[in-house]
């Protein structure tokens, strides 16, 4: 009986794939008569170039040789189109946002490796989920864990400070980066401590997120082919199949996966049990029911039957959020370090001007709504989050056949303008997210210059006539629409506590190590070439000592 469904799966993939296959080079569609490079494998298309750690260049490109639509190529000869035109991005992102879902494999790929949380999920489940979480990441509930925030990062404080204060050292700031934002994660999001951060305690769970993304990227796009994998093989036999491949790293994929699920499990039973014992129990656990675990669990317990989301969906939220700000804060923080550290003049100024509010504030610490309002601070986190997209892979599948608008028309091979792009059902979409944010049409010729002073004057007009349809200063970077990053000002407001505690505290200089940033899922620094271990030293002077901590 396995071996009849076996060889039934594998003749209706091998159908489908032939049909796949046939209709790419045989029906000649709007996609062909783009410009783009040509094709330099039939089993990869672009896929390995764009998937480089190193592709930036190959990125920059894209749009420089050709344009802001563009044809590239995908597996078995598929043809992906590539834009970054304000008006399509527009369609794509919020006008027909139902129609340009979600590529299936990355859906897959999330539900495989976290659950049913909000990224696996498309359409009105996606909604209802949403329609849950919004509200916990409202900014009553932000001013609420801004003191969370705080406690968390003095640690951090006294962490690094203990390392430096025998003089100027080299500190490995994206680990550190990656523990801290673990850690305003678990406290302030799950009501859990991953990390001390003034001692070194490992833990399973934040160790599993912390791989994973490293992991991930060593498989180069491997995990496109996942929808082509479940064709294949049955439900019942996938993870027995998968533990039998021979990859060290798919294997390893498997093993974080299995933590990240264990762990989700064990502290998501520990915060239900706790709520069902009251408000005093909460406020005993970290985060005193403030969290926002808390708040979820306790508002879905009180919304109507049809509103509620199952326990599964709840645990699933769990792991999804946390390595969603965990990855990306992290990296977006080492960045705007090592862009300080580039620019003294800018590291300077800011840490002026936080040191100026620091001393207007009482206690010392700055209150939620003036630390957002600091411009030249603000002017920093929109600068650096602008020229690097810390999750720059931004992929739509067309669910039917569609015209796309265009801004302005593009010239076709055949030499015609195209004032639309007819997008066949089933295209891959990939916004190019980088591109729009260094759009020289759109940001001028100064576009790929990090220069936070241009947020503090008004933008370029052609920036606000085109429209961007992102949720944050007019950027790509956190997307829009309905799938638009729910936590961006919770990750905006880690930036700038974590800014403005360290800036104060310490200088920051480049180390003599050359640090090469690698394009991944989210992308991280190193500094070896091949990206295996992600590293950015960097060279950290101790300017005002926490209180007895060096005596």
């Amino acid at each position: 009986m396995v071996s009849l469904v076996l060889q039934v799966a594998i003749i209706c993939s091998a159908t489908w794939f032939l049909w796949k296959l046939f209709r790419g080079f045989i029906v000649k569609t709007d996609l062909d008569k783009l410009p783009g490079p040509p094709s330099p494998s039939f089993l990869y298309g672009n896929l390995k170039e764009l998937y480089s750690r190193q592709g930036w260049a190959y990125h920059r490109g894209l749009g420089e040789q050709y344009g802001p639509v563009v044809r590239i190529n995908g597996k078995f000869g598929q043809k992906i189109l590539y834009t970054f035109d304000p008006k399509a991005m527009h369609h794509i992102v919020i006008k027909d946002q139902d129609i340009f879902q979600e590529t299936h494999w990355f859906t897959r790929t999330v539900l495989h490796l976290f659950g049913p949380g909000l990224l696996a999920t498309l359409g009105d489940h996606h909604r209802k989920q949403r329609k849950m979480l919004n509200p916990v990441f409202s900014i009553s509930h932000l001013r609420h864990m801004t003191p969370i925030f705080y406690d968390v990062c003095h640690k951090l404080r006294v962490a690094i400070a203990t390392r430096v204060c025998d003089g100027p050292a080299e500190v490995d700031m994206v680990s550190w980066m990656s523990r801290t934002a673990l850690e305003l994660m678990g406290q302030a999001g799950l009501g859990y401590t991953f990390d001390p951060l003034t001692a070194d305690a490992a833990d399973e769970f934040g160790e599993a997120l912390k791989g994973l993304m490293p992991a991930m990227a060593q498989g180069r796009g491997l995990h496109q082919y996942l929808p082509l994998y479940e064709a294949i093989v049955p439900a019942g036999w996938r993870r027995t199949v998968a533990e039998c491949i021979p990859s060290a790293r798919l294997q390893r994929v498997i093993a974080l996966r299995d933590t990240l699920r264990r762990q989700s499990v064990r502290i998501f039973e520990e915060k239900k049990a706790a709520l069902l014992k009251g408000d005093e129990a909460l406020k005993a656990q970290v985060g005193e029911g403030k969290d926002l675990m808390s708040i979820l669990l306790k508002a879905n317990m009180e919304a109507l039957e049809e509103d509620r989301l199952p326990e599964e969906e709840l645990i699933g939220q769990m792991s999804t959020l946390t390595f969603a700000a965990m990855d990306t804060t992290s990296n977006a923080l080492s960045l705007t370090l090592w862009r300080l550290a580039q620019n003294p003049a800018a590291q300077d100024k800011v840490r002026q001007e936080i040191v100026e509010a620091q001393e207007a504030s009482v206690g010392g610490d700055i209150g939620h709504d003036d630390l957002v309002a600091l411009p030249y601070l603000d002017a920093v986190c929109r600068e650096t989050l602008r020229l690097h997209v810390p999750a720059p892979f931004r992929f739509r599948d067309a669910q039917r056949d569609i015209a796309l608008p265009l801004s302005e028309p593009v010239r076709g091979v055949d030499g015609k303008l195209m004032h639309q792009i007819l997008v066949p059902k089933g295209t891959s979409v990939f916004v190019g997210a980088a591109a729009s944010n260094t759009n020289k049409a759109l940001w001028g010729e100064d576009a790929y210059e990090w220069k936070p002073e241009r947020w503090l004057e008004p933008l370029p007009e052609a920036v606000l006539d085109a429209k961007i349809p992102g949720v944050y200063a007019n950027l790509m970077t956190f997307w829009g629409g309905g799938r638009a990053c729910i936590g961006f000002k919770f990750s905006q407001l880690e930036m700038k506590v974590v800014l403005a505690v360290l800036l104060t505290t310490f200088k920051f200089e480049l180390s003599e190590k050359r640090v090469y940033w690698n394009l991944a899922g989210v992308m991280y620094p190193s500094i070896d070439l091949e990206g295996n271990h992600p590293q950015l030293p960097m060279k950290v002077t101790l300017l005002k000592e926490p209180t007895g901590l060096c005596q």
